[in-house]
């Protein structure tokens, strides 16, 4: 993609973005710019280079390392020096570099999300599994489809990882991305949309025009970041205020007369809040077999999937089908995808019942890891309690009827959310017989006090099983060692859950970073152990 500045920084685009002086391009100084960058090592010749602000560092220290690679438009929030200014430079001063990214990135992609069909999915859990399954969905009814989350993103052919451990890229990325799907000729795409990116803070999301927003769930989480539980809730809200969007495009085709619609669950105590946030018809989905457009009656879960009976109250008719996910916990996000779909086509959910047996599960998502070792392994991306809450009475129901133990393995993120530590802790020795604490991605705290903090809500006196530590609570930061240590001490009939990386492929530091990937390391572990030779 390339523009003039001219071109995509126009009046509107600079209100939108806070553009705080008079536009005047000269027709002698109006750079072609072939890329946005918020990196000053990614920076290029015909660049335009977001200053921004940030936790450790503040990107105007980088204007001058940016010119020197070739950047032409330097977009600031702080006061430059007249006799810093460098000749042939175009220097945009706004009132915040962030949030200016997004409109100013819209513009320059040519608006891509406005040629799209998007479809917003946030929540606290199962966003990236139910971004994935409508997008299988979409793809085996033969709509070209495009989608972007936590572990992969398609731009419409074949499926690219996320080596981010970012659920929503900053905005450039977003919209480049969108860009690039519109012009493979995707009708749809499918956006896991972060409580980050859905925040005025960031406002990576500020300039997507979403026809439907999907909530999975809303629990504690990232609080680090929002602040309060409640601002938690409100940035998540933004998805769905910002459906009335679609209002204008729907009056002028008449296919799109269903749009825009969100599609809530039910069963969360938010339901109603969101419901009225986004002032649009809204489809309900209970996998507590409540009240919905679609209920879950019955579920009977199994290693190789789930057998559902689903009621449809407008039908008065009860559909039976299976999928081949593991986890019980995966039946809202199942029933998310087929009522998404459903009203995304006009569908009849008795039309798409019977491809979600053809669904596969997301890598890292209680991923069975199976060597020929006499003892269960299973790695899954949950780091969160209440994702704790969702995988662990299942297991430890199944594993009590065959007196196996559970032992698990997991930790917590550096720089996020401390108060959910102790809570991982708590939840994790309420159904664990071993506990191994081990790095997650530290970066710049102290791995060992992370531990710590997880550790005092496992030794806890009210807990079923006491915990000692050395004897079934360790705190093991290396994450290799703490896996050889978990499946060294594993017996016959017993589980190992392995817990907070799933899909990732690293584990960030103060100062580096380790390659890493859960499955392989667990595999290579079971190898040297002698099993799958």
């Amino acid at each position: 993609m390339e523009q003039h500045l001219s071109q995509f920084f126009t009046e509107e685009t600079a209100k939108k973005a806070g553009f705080t002086g008079n536009i005047v391009i000269q027709e002698n100084l109006d750079p072609l710019i072939t890329s946005l960058e918020y990196d000053s090592r990614n920076v290029k010749s015909k660049s335009l280079f977001f200053a921004l602000p940030g936790l450790h560092t503040d990107g105007s220290l980088y204007i001058n390392d940016a010119i020197n690679n070739g950047a032409s438009v330097i977009v600031h929030e702080n006061e430059i020096n007249k006799n810093d200014k460098k000749e042939n430079v175009i220097y945009l001063k706004v009132k915040n570099a962030r949030f200016a990214m997004s409109p100013i990135s819209a513009a320059f992609y040519d608006f891509p999300s406005q040629q799209l069909l998007v479809i917003g999915v946030t929540g606290t859990e199962g966003k990236s599994t139910t971004v994935y399954l409508i997008w299988q969905l979409l793809k085996l009814l033969n709509k070209k489809t495009g989608f972007i989350s936590t572990v992969q993103h398609c731009l419409g052919d074949d499926i690219q990882w996320n080596i981010e451990h970012q659920t929503t890229p900053e905005a450039p990325v977003v919209q480049r991305l969108l860009r690039e799907m519109a012009d493979n000729g995707c009708e749809y795409v499918v956006l896991e949309s972060s409580s980050h990116g859905l925040s005025p803070k960031t406002n990576r999301l500020g300039d997507v025009n979403f026809c439907c927003g999907v909530l999975t769930n809303l629990t504690h989480e990232h609080l680090e970041f929002h602040g309060t539980w409640e601002q938690y809730r409100d940035d998540k809200a933004n998805l769905f205020r910002t459906l009335d969007k679609y209002r204008i495009k729907q009056k002028k085709n008449k296919n799109l007369e269903q749009i825009p619609f969100s599609v809530i669950n039910a069963d969360d105590k938010s339901a109603k809040y969101f419901i009225k946030a986004a002032k649009c018809r809204a489809y309900k989905y209970s996998p507590a077999g409540r009240d919905g457009d679609i209920i879950l009656e019955a579920i009977e879960s199994g290693t190789l999937g789930n057998w559902y009976i689903i009621y449809i109250p407008s039908l008065n008719e009860r559909l039976n089908f299976r999928d081949r996910l593991p986890g019980a916990f995966n039946s809202a996000n199942v029933l998310a995808a087929i009522l998404t779909v459903s009203n995304l086509l006009n569908l009849p959910i008795k039309e798409i019942v019977p491809l979600v047996k053809e669904l596969k599960p997301v890598k890292g998502r209680m991923t069975t890891i199976e060597k020929g070792q006499p003892f269960e392994v299973v790695i899954d991306y949950a780091h969160t309690p209440s994702s704790f809450q969702a995988i662990f009475p299942p297991l430890r129901e199944r594993l009590d009827k065959t007196g196996g133990k559970i032992i698990s393995l997991f930790g917590s993120a550096g720089e996020r959310d401390t108060k959910k530590r102790s809570e991982q802790g708590q939840m994790a020795a309420a159904f664990s017989d071993i506990i191994i604490l081990t790095d997650e991605d530290p970066r710049k705290e102290n791995p060992m006090d992370i531990l710590e903090e997880i550790s005092k809500g496992v030794i806890q006196e009210q807990n079923k099983t006491i915990f000692s530590r050395n004897e079934n609570l360790f705190l093991i930061p290396n994450r290799p060692l703490a896996i050889r240590t978990a499946l060294g001490l594993a017996k016959k009939g017993d589980l190992v859950i392995l817990l907070g990386k799933g899909h990732e492929n690293s584990i960030i530091y103060a100062d580096h970073t380790v390659q890493f990937d859960e499955i392989s390391e667990t595999e290579k572990a079971l190898g040297e152990m002698g099993f799958g030779n």
